[in-house]
């Protein structure tokens, strides 16, 4: 059987570049940038004025020059006017531009104030240097700055960015397409009352609540175990969607089509069986026209492993976000796991007082306990060389809670 990292190898060579789409900026949030963002002007476009306070020069301060006149009260937003007096100072607001002919700003609480006409300011406090409280024009970013790049994820950060440059549209890639795919006769909508041999369809929900929060659009299909029926209804999802990811029938049940189903309709198997547990059926091929598909056993936590261990990389990729930074958790006890396969684990994180990432085993009743996940966070992946794993030894973990 091949192993985890050379199924994951496998997976990620079939990712393609999504095309790029341009958008309102009010809609990029969360998706993944296309283009390159420059700076339009000088970051800050002028020498803002950092806090309330007096406009002045340094020099005239530094020789001792007491009480300084107060010319005038210019606000954020004002067409900044020279000084006209190099002895006297102008009154000012947090976020105006500095007034040409002053070089430094002495804020309110170090400045004491005549109550006679014309205004006068004597400085209490002295500012320790030229150009206290002003922040230059440029020091953030000249202007022609590359400030965002592509394959960046648009944070609110990014768009504010975005929005001070003018970027009232943004390029961003397309949205992975999806078709999500129960199969099975025992299957029945959410929506109804199952009978005592039935069970509601929540693998595709959660697959397509997955994929909703990693970007994609998707829409859920169901298809009986039949194979003329996957046969025709198989072909329009394999050339409609980037990727198909069907739950259920890879094994190697009587009922279990989909493996022969997509066989004869030209898809590649690219592998059928990766040593892990739980997820050891898992077909994974591509279409001639070039969809991927992802036939992950039907068990919901096999599910989750196929999806957070294979699909959500490939999506990254896709969408030309680099590979998300490898997350590891400690385990808290020891576990034990004799079969000469990679196993993973459901376990609780939790951050320790010393900075590591504590990995809590939650045991469930096998792959098939749904409301086993409710008490974890995400999967411990552990390694088939060993049987025993100690306590406080660390193991990458995938976690599948934000």
């Amino acid at each position: 059987m091949l192993s985890v990292a050379d199924a994951y190898r496998l997976v990620l060579a079939t990712a393609r570049p999504l095309p790029p789409e341009t958008v309102p900026l009010a809609a990029a949030v969360g998706r993944v940038l296309h283009q390159t963002v420059v700076a339009d002007r000088d970051f800050p476009p002028y020498n803002r004025v950092t806090m309330d306070g007096i406009a002045l020069r340094f020099e005239a301060l530094a020789a001792g020059h007491a009480p300084f006149r107060i010319e005038r009260t210019q606000l954020a937003g004002a067409v900044p006017q020279p000084l006209a007096d190099p002895l006297a100072a102008i009154e000012i607001m947090t976020g105006a531009a500095l007034p040409p002919g002053t070089d430094t700003v002495v804020r309110y609480e170090d400045v004491d104030f005549s109550s006679d006409e014309p205004r006068r300011a004597t400085v209490r406090v002295a500012p320790p240097r030229q150009g206290h409280n002003v922040h230059p024009q440029g020091s953030d970013q000249p202007a022609g700055a590359r400030l965002l790049a592509p394959g960046l994820v648009l944070s609110p950060a990014e768009i504010a960015v975005a929005a001070s440059v003018g970027a009232a549209t943004l390029a961003v890639v397309r949205r992975p397409r999806i078709a999500v795919v129960s199969t099975g006769d025992e299957i029945v909508p959410v929506e109804d009352m199952p009978l005592p041999h039935q069970i509601r369809r929540s693998n595709a929900h959660m697959l397509q609540a997955a994929l909703t929060l990693d970007g994609a659009e998707s829409t859920i299909f169901h298809f009986d175990d039949d194979l003329a029926t996957l046969k025709a209804e198989l072909p329009p999802l394999l050339a409609g969607f980037d990727a198909v990811l069907l739950s259920g029938g890879v094994s190697k049940g009587k009922a279990d089509f989909l493996p022969q189903a997509l066989r004869e309709l030209g898809v590649e198997e690219i592998f059928h069986r990766v040593a892990q547990r739980p997820g050891q059926p898992f077909w994974f091929g591509q279409a001639p026209g070039g969809a991927v598909v992802f036939a992950l056993p039907g068990n919901p936590v096999a599910t989750f492993a196929g999806y957070y261990r294979y699909v959500r990389g490939w999506l990254r990729q896709c969408q030309g976000v680099g590979p998300a930074p490898q997350v590891f958790a400690v385990l808290t006890e020891p576990v034990e796991f004799k079969p000469v396969l990679t196993c993973f684990l459901a376990v609780r994180l939790e951050p320790g007082t010393d900075g590591r990432l504590l990995a809590h085993p939650t045991p469930t009743a096998g792959s098939g306990d749904l409301a086993g996940l409710l008490v974890a966070d995400g999967l411990l992946e552990l390694p088939p060389h060993l049987t025993h794993f100690a306590a406080g030894t660390a193991w990458p973990v995938w976690p599948y809670r934000a």
